[in-house]
């Protein structure tokens, strides 16, 4: 791809370039196809017969994402305009491709299902299909009874969607290194991008690195423990640093019944919380930059918060004993926060006080620049910091009360957004619970699905709690949650923005 082009040329352009929207999407596609060659060797290693259903599905891929490049080879620059559409598209695109090796296997009879749980995959949701019945009578496979080779796909999609495969191919794609800042801002979770090193491709080499490392980490301190086999240690590693949540095992963590395991998986779970970039200053020695960022600080002041009350609860009103109160206390508190989704207890039977405190955690999400869902912990305190200016404000009407985050200043621009986000991020919320009302579900079980879908959650409440699925759920309903895992994963603004008409306005 060429670097020059003429100013005039690039003002005559239409609006959206459809040929570079095209082309980088068929550069995605066709790199989808050797993230799908790679459960063969899962497949090869324990005798399963589906490894050719990778194959084929990588086939597909190469072939379609070949034509596309070739057919609309991008000779322009992308615009910002094109870089949301192409991140938009790619999501939604790359779930219809991943899921066809439940398809081809035979394993999903419906695309529909198949598609629901690879967008769960790459959007780190966690919700998933398998074990329940559909609305049309079938019933879809358990968990572990899937081909270990499909329990390496659905744990891969996490891995991928966690950093972002937009991200990942910045980092070994060159092709991509115009215009790829506009793809990075599109994608990464939070109000603002952040640059390690002036090159975008640099920045996301070095924060790939980073996720790479943690997740060899966690994978050996599993892996040395009697419970986990090195495929199981591998899935969860994937999961945990995504914060997605797919287990191997029908009941999720609890079915390793180990402290250890528990404690391993609630630390890697915290750090998956914390911007990425704030772990790559750490690891470079600049320890002031990490504990003074104040939304590391916030995040790790909530998540306390979050441990002693869940705990408290447990231990006081449900009769846990101290031990298991603090164990299953700052598990869930942790994979709610970080909206992981992993389980070692049924939240749902919970006295009351813990489920209450436990559901406004499925509105807060980790650190902007972290691998996990939800609103994120900026956001949160710029509303918190805003409501005190405006109580002030009301004390002292014409004093200027600028809004600060460390030493640095908010602006108008960013407050604006982020309250617009907020009624945004509400209302896709309520509008999720009204199509699931409207599909005859009771109050907990509408909303319950939708938050968590939308906060890239997993589990939910009601009919979808923790030891639940969503394989009942019609078909239309599947797709409007599906819609909003997507939402939620891109932060709302990327997706709804497409939908607008201003955005195909010249």
């Amino acid at each position: 791809m060429s670097n020059s082009y003429s100013p005039i040329s690039n003002f005559n352009r239409p609006n959206i370039n459809f040929s570079t929207v095209f082309s980088i999407l068929g550069t995605f596609i066709f790199f989808l196809g050797f993230a799908l060659l790679t459960p063969m060797i899962i497949a090869f290693i324990y005798d399963e017969e589906v490894w050719h259903t990778f194959l084929a599905s990588a086939s597909i891929a190469f072939v379609v994402g070949g034509l596309l490049y070739y057919f609309f080879r991008a000779k322009q620059e992308l615009r910002i305009r094109e870089g949301f559409l192409v991140v938009s598209l790619t999501w939604l695109i790359l779930s219809l491709v991943g899921a066809l090796p439940f398809i081809i296997s035979g394993i999903l009879p419906s695309y529909t299902d198949a598609v629901f749980e690879t967008m769960s995959g790459l959007t780190t949701t966690g919700a998933t299909i398998l074990g329940g019945e559909t609305s049309s009578g079938f019933l879809n496979p358990e968990i572990e009874s899937l081909p270990k080779s499909m329990l390496y796909w659905r744990s891969l999609a996490h891995w991928l969607g966690g950093m972002g495969i937009i991200v990942l191919s910045l980092a070994i794609l060159p092709l991509l290194g115009i215009g790829g800042m506009q793809l990075f801002q599109a994608e990464s979770p939070g109000p603002t991008a952040d640059k390690l090193t002036p090159r975008v491709q640099s920045t996301a080499k070095l924060l790939w690195g980073v996720y790479v490392a943690f997740t060899a980490a966690e994978f050996l301190l599993l892996w040395i423990h009697p419970s986990m086999d090195w495929f199981e240690a591998l899935n969860h590693a994937f999961a945990t640093l995504a914060t997605g949540g797919f287990s191997t095992k029908n009941a999720s963590i609890q079915a390793f019944d180990s402290v250890y395991i528990d404690t391993i998986i609630t630390l890697f779970m915290f750090l998956a919380g914390i911007n990425f970039a704030m772990h790559y200053r750490l690891l470079k020695g600049d320890t002031k930059s990490f504990l003074n960022n104040r939304e590391t600080r916030f995040y790790t002041l909530i998540t306390i918060i979050g441990i002693v009350v869940l705990s408290s609860s447990l231990w006081l009103f449900d009769e846990y004993s101290l031990g298991s109160a603090i164990r299953y206390g700052a598990f869930q508190a942790v994979s709610i926060i970080t909206t992981t989704g992993f389980g070692t207890d049924d939240y749902e039977l919970w006295y009351s006080f813990g489920t209450f405190v436990l559901f406004l955690f499925f509105f807060a999400g980790g650190c902007a620049g972290s691998t996990g869902g939800g609103p994120k912990m900026i956001r949160w305190m710029i509303v918190i910091r805003n409501s005190y200016r405006e109580i002030r404000q009301i004390v002292h009407p014409k004093a200027v009360l600028p809004i600060r985050i460390g030493n640095k200043t908010v602006n108008s621009d960013t407050q604006r957004t982020v309250l617009s986000f907020f009624i945004l991020y509400l209302f896709m919320f309520a509008l999720g619970g009204f199509v699931m009302a409207a599909m005859g579900y009771d109050f907990a079980s509408a909303f319950g699905a939708s938050i968590a879908c939308l906060g890239n959650i997993g589990p939910g409440w009601g009919e979808f709690g923790p030891t639940d699925n969503y394989a009942q759920i019609p078909i239309v309903g599947k797709w409007v949650l599906i819609m909003l895992m997507m939402i939620g994963r891109l932060e709302v603004f990327t997706v709804l923005l497409i939908f607008t008409p201003v955005f195909w306005k010249q």
